[in-house]
């Protein structure tokens, strides 16, 4: 799926978040509010960057639409959760985002560039694992692995997450 203009536009801001954490402080406090305790634990394993863009996912979802469920919101809080399975480096980072994810399975799990690639494919099921291991909300994990029963939230979440 193609990128929208505004996460091109977006892009600068991106990148230099990941340059200076500090411009990029998550809201834990929001975060714990929203998450029960074993999903909340599952979101501080992430990268305080990631942590922040989960925010700021789960913020703009709520102001565009006030309606969205609990679970589509924790799901915005933990839409990449996946990654904190690798250490946050930021040169695969931006690789990724300018490689196309090659068609591989999601197991054996690779190192390098090549297992970055393999997480960014495999991130949501990955997250989606991870939250039923902590015995988080089925309906989350759902979200998050953007099974087909949970389509329309799941592109709603999507293209959230494009956009912030």
């Amino acid at each position: 799926m193609a990128k929208p203009l505004v996460w091109y536009l977006k892009a600068p801001r991106r990148t230099l978040r990941a340059l200076l954490p500090a411009l990029a402080p998550p809201d834990d406090a929001y975060a714990e509010r929203v998450l029960p305790p074993n999903e909340f634990r599952l979101y501080l394993n992430m990268d305080p960057r990631d942590r922040q863009h989960a925010c700021e996912v789960a913020r703009t979802l709520r102001e565009r639409h006030p309606g969205a469920s609990d679970e589509l919101v924790r799901a915005a809080l933990l839409h990449d959760v996946g990654k904190a399975g690798r250490p946050y480096r930021l040169l695969e980072r931006i690789l990724v985002h300018l490689v196309p994810a090659p068609d591989t399975a999601a197991e054996p799990r690779r190192s390098g560039l090549a297992g970055a690639l393999q997480m960014k494919r495999h991130h949501p099921a990955y997250g989606a694992a991870m939250i039923r291991a902590a015995g988080g909300s089925e309906r989350v994990a759902r979200l998050v692995a953007h099974h087909p029963d949970e389509a329309e939230e799941a592109a709603l979440l999507d293209r959230i997450d494009d956009e912030t």
